[in-house]
């Protein structure tokens, strides 16, 4: 299997630009749902809804950064792995340690209408990498539909404004613009550059002992551009809004499927390992698949649930290392 190669002197640069990324990682991610969750307030509109598109686009800016990257870099089991890893961590280790935290209360059918598309975009994805390669209609066709369904959000939020947002709007409406603005762009920005350090930093450190592009993608490429997801939640459970935090992790793993995916092979086609096809697309749906009994009991996510899914994530990892 290839492996990412660095020079023996890297690794003392790599070390800070890891630590220096995580924690402009974290910054972003609670600059970004602060200013959604004020944008929240002035639109009354739903937090879920902000969740599913403000939050979700935000938080999926570093797999897409680090997914084109890596595909322009030739290297694209970084590219698809990074994709397919991040939704499997946003479900069994962002998601099931939120829920941990705190239990997560969210009406299912406010979010299955989602995660059924997930599963479905999932599964099309599969469907594709049986065919052995991503062409570019394929990324484009990705792309075309996100832009019609965030539409269609946006249009259900308004023509539903009062009904659904106006219930559960974050008190926060008097905020200015500029200030929202200001929050949002920095946070972008910070999740931005900090996952370029961090993701530089990963690389060199997995490339020195030898580990695969593939798994770099699975793991720390994946897990890295993830920490967003993690710090976005823990700041909505801090601001108890569990319904944009849930809203987040589908409509996260929505954007990285559609969004991510869709562009990197719109710009570069390229051919999905047999490894992605036989273990992690699998593994990918079923977690997704797996929330449906979880919040359809009306409940939310509970935290049994959570250490369910977290359990399930250790197994992975544990048979994939």
């Amino acid at each position: 299997m290839d492996t990412v190669a660095t020079d023996t002197s890297s690794i003392l640069y790599a070390l800070p630009a890891f630590l220096a990324g995580l924690a402009m990682l974290a910054a972003g991610g609670e600059s970004l749902v602060s200013g959604a969750t004020r944008l929240a307030g002035r639109w009354s509109m739903s937090p879920l809804v902000i969740g599913l598109t403000v939050v979700a686009f935000g938080t999926s800016m570093p797999e897409l950064f680090v997914s084109l990257g890596a595909s322009l870099r030739n290297y694209p089991g970084i590219t698809i792995g990074n994709v397919v890893g991040s939704n499997i961590a946003n479900i069994g280790l962002i998601l099931a340690v939120s829920a941990l935290i705190s239990p997560l209360n969210v009406k299912y059918s406010r979010i299955s209408s989602s995660l059924y598309l997930v599963i479905a975009v999932s599964l099309f994805v599969a469907a594709f990498a049986w065919r052995g390669v991503f062409f570019r209609l394929f990324g484009i066709s990705l792309v075309s539909c996100l832009i019609f369904y965030t539409l269609i959000l946006y249009k259900k939020a308004a023509l539903h404004g009062q009904k659904m947002g106006r219930a559960d709007a974050p008190p926060t409406q008097q905020d200015s613009y500029a200030r929202i603005f200001l929050l949002t762009i920095g946070g972008l920005a910070l999740l931005a550059f900090g996952s370029d350090l961090f993701i530089n930093g990963a690389l060199i450190i997995a490339g020195h002992f030898g580990i695969s592009e593939l798994i770099i993608g699975l793991t720390l490429a994946a897990v890295g551009t993830s920490l967003p997801e993690l710090a976005a939640s823990i700041s909505a459970i801090r601001r108890n809004q569990t319904a944009m935090l849930v809203g987040n992790m589908v409509g996260s793993n929505l954007f990285n499927l559609m969004m991510v995916l869709g562009t990197v092979v719109a710009v570069k086609p390229f051919s999905p390992s047999p490894d992605i096809l036989r273990r992690d697309l699998p593994v990918m749906i079923l977690f997704s698949v797996a929330l449906i009994p979880f919040l359809s009991r009306g409940q939310g996510l509970s935290r049994f649930n959570g250490f369910v899914l977290l359990s399930g994530y250790g197994v992975y990892i544990f048979f994939l290392m």
